[in-house]
């Protein structure tokens, strides 16, 4: 099983790339948000690596941080993505951005990807919610006593009805859910608060 390669960029193509080291030439497949990063050919580069082994075949999978790497082994755990859909997925959102769609369950961000269709993208926020989807608001207060999770609950019914009532007011679930997590960083509050810092948030 190979973790990581460290050698000379020798060749990239579309969606692969062959690492030279010490000789040995190895086929890495890599979304095009990693190839856009890479070094020019003839340069080092070092690669995170997860191998699939199958009875026909051996493939390598390169991420540039370890980051890309666990949302590529995450989003194959969605029933229906496979290694090339989840290579797609990762070359149009960032692990950020995916989890800031997984929270806001905001499918048409997903769908963007080449290949995922409007039911295969709800199922992978619909499926992930559970796993990342409070990430993207950050911790809170008093986290880890009953206090803390009765806490940690209201905040997060507020911040559900501060962006229902922001897309009811015509701003996409996506950018409603940004500002409402923005503003919960900022000081959050009850339903209110939250929406009027929302709102100064999607004025600026």
């Amino acid at each position: 099983m190979f973790a990581r390669l460290k050698g000379i960029l020798d060749e990239v193509d579309d969606d692969t790339v062959i690492v030279d080291v010490g000789g040995v030439g190895y086929l890495v497949h890599c979304s095009s948000r990693t190839l856009g990063k890479l070094p020019g050919r003839g340069e080092a580069v070092r690669l995170e690596i997860e191998t699939h082994v199958r009875e026909d075949h051996i493939n390598l999978y390169g991420f540039l941080d370890r980051g890309d790497r666990d949302w590529f082994r995450l989003l194959l755990t969605v029933q229906g993505v496979g290694a090339r859909v989840a290579l797609a997925i990762l070359s149009v959102l960032t692990p950020e951005a995916l989890v800031q769609a997984v929270a806001a369950q905001d499918k048409a961000a997903v769908a963007r990807a080449n290949g995922v269709g409007p039911k295969l993208a709800q199922r992978v926020v619909a499926e992930l919610k559970d796993k990342v989807g409070g990430m993207a608001l950050g911790p809170v207060a008093a986290k880890g006593t009953k206090e803390g999770d009765a806490a940690q609950a209201a905040d997060a019914g507020a911040a559900e009805d501060a962006v229902s009532a922001l897309i009811n007011l015509g701003y996409g679930r996506s950018e409603a859910f940004t500002a409402v997590a923005k503003a919960s960083r900022d000081g959050g509050g009850d339903v209110s608060a939250l929406i009027r810092g929302a709102l100064k948030e999607l004025s600026r």
